[in-house]
């Protein structure tokens, strides 16, 4: 899932388990949950959905899983490592709850879906299991649980959106903030189980996603991220007027909401993002100057085998086009080393690929074979995993290669940036990105700026990661 790739933080581990806490219920005497994401971006918007429901019962959260009466974690099943941490983090939890009495303890999201009664009834680890198309019966399958029966809910829909729950931000730094806009995908690539997982693509209603930004600009959020396994396929028809919403209609009526407020989007399939989407950033100074293009190989062969629907050529063409529309994107994409039968010429074209694109940054990982999916059914995992890590040591070398030569690029130039936070090393610095995703941390210079605020950033050094530079007067 591409999704899981572009968002979060680190470059080659999914993202740990992150917990949520915040006041959710007034009366202390309410029941508590607790609850932590796994994975993707939509996973860590689901919460959000999971803690509007939960508020709406009654229940409030806590940071301390200890203290909880339901813990619940919202799994990631797009590759091995990110199930085995759960299932250990699972176990951690089976041992509070001995020492507390009527706690109950769910897994959501698409492990809950992958595995279904397999976690209840053979490792016997949770009281829940809810897929991601289940959230708004929790309630009920809370009371089921609490009367000893297992509450099991795992059935995909094909209207469902949750379109109409206000999301409750969790563990929110008040500024930047996800609206999913579609669920599901109808993309089948061979490697991938989102799919059987999450279901049949499915656009959210556009006057609700609107109204959702409208309600974050009102609330101070300077910062969305449309969110979708597939963002640029987002398709809506209004029932009663017949008027249809593409993606690229759907970011300018984003964009046009307020002309202080940043948007960002994520994913894109390479066969699906236009020539008006990008035409639609180019007119649009609010819409963030970066395009998150997974190409997963840069083997035709090894694109026909994903079933990515798309040649090496036909990708470096689509490249080309964002570097005409769009001089000064930042690029990124996912790259997967080790995929079936995957020969060292077809792993050099990557690497070649990966120098015509010239990333900014790339997010890699070695082939892990996911039961159920296509490429499973259909293929055999036959490349060693020595081979399968050293050929990605090589995609990360060279996309070392490639960042340098990106930062370097950036020196000397005068960027806006959005302040996040304080810089993660010193108290003295903030952090913030630039329009083109790039992390970048520079002195406090004055007591007024705050998380939130737009300032300029001449740069003058870099890392491999970050920019670094100089609050300076704009430049114009």
């Amino acid at each position: 899932m591409e999704l899981a790739e572009v968002l979060n933080k680190t470059h080659n581990e999914q993202r740990q388990g992150e917990a949520f806490g915040v006041t959710l219920a007034s009366n202390p005497d309410s029941k508590k949950f607790y609850i932590e994401s796994y994975g993707c971006a939509m996973n860590f918007s689901d919460s959000e959905v999971v803690a509007s429901i939960l508020n709406s019962a009654g229940y409030g959260a806590t940071t301390e899983f200890e203290e909880a009466d339901l813990i619940l974690v919202n799994t990631c099943s797009i590759r091995e490592k990110a199930e085995l941490t759960i299932r250990k983090r699972l176990t951690e939890f089976r041992k509070a709850k001995r020492l507390k009495p009527g706690m109950l303890i769910g897994i959501l999201g698409c492990m809950a879906e992958r595995l279904k009664e397999n976690l209840l009834a053979e490792e016997k680890l949770v009281d829940l299991v809810v897929g991601p198309d289940a959230y708004r019966a929790l309630p009920e399958l809370i009371k089921e649980a609490e009367g000893g029966q297992k509450g099991v809910n795992v059935l995909l829909s094909r209207d469902e959106t949750y379109g109409d729950i206000a999301p409750v931000r969790l563990n929110t730094n008040g500024i930047s903030a996800y609206v999913s806009i579609t669920r599901g995908c109808n993309n089948m690539c061979s490697f991938c189980v989102v799919p059987f997982t999450r279901g049949r693509e499915r656009s959210r209603d556009s006057q609700s996603i609107i109204a959702e930004v409208q309600t974050l600009v009102t609330d101070g959020y300077k910062e969305v991220t449309l969110l979708g396994q597939n963002v640029d396929s987002y398709y809506w028809v209004d029932e009663h007027t017949g008027i249809t919403t593409t993606f690229a209609q759907l970011l300018e009526q984003v964009a046009l909401v307020s002309a202080d407020l940043w948007v960002r989007f994520s994913t894109s399939h390479p066969k699906d993002i236009t020539d008006e989407v990008l035409y639609t950033m180019a007119r649009h100074e609010n819409i963030c100057k970066n395009v998150h293009l997974p190409v997963q190989s840069g083997s035709t062969r090894m694109l026909q085998l994903m079933n990515r629907t798309y040649t090496r050529e036909w990708y470096m063409a689509k490249i080309d086009r964002i570097r005409t529309i769009l001089p000064d994107c930042g690029i990124t994409t996912d790259l997967i080393t080790g995929f079936c039968t995957e020969t060292e010429e077809d792993h050099q074209e990557t690497i070649s690929l990966m120098e015509y694109s010239n990333y900014d940054m790339s997010y890699m990982y070695f082939y892990s074979e996911r039961p159920g999916t296509l490429a499973a059914r259909r293929y055999t995992d036959d490349i060693p995993l020595e081979v399968k890590k050293r050929r990605l040591q090589e995609v990360i070398d060279q996309q070392g290669i490639l960042s340098h030569r990106s930062n370097q690029k950036d020196i000397g130039k005068i960027f806006k940036v959005l302040i996040e936070s304080s810089s993660r090393k010193s108290e003295a610095d903030w952090q913030g990105r630039t329009s083109h995703y790039k992390i970048t941390v520079f002195p406090k210079t004055d007591a007024t700026q705050k998380p939130g605020d737009y300032v300029w950033v001449k740069i003058h050094h870099y890392t491999r990661a970050t920019l670094l530079g100089n609050i300076v007067d704009a430049p114009f």
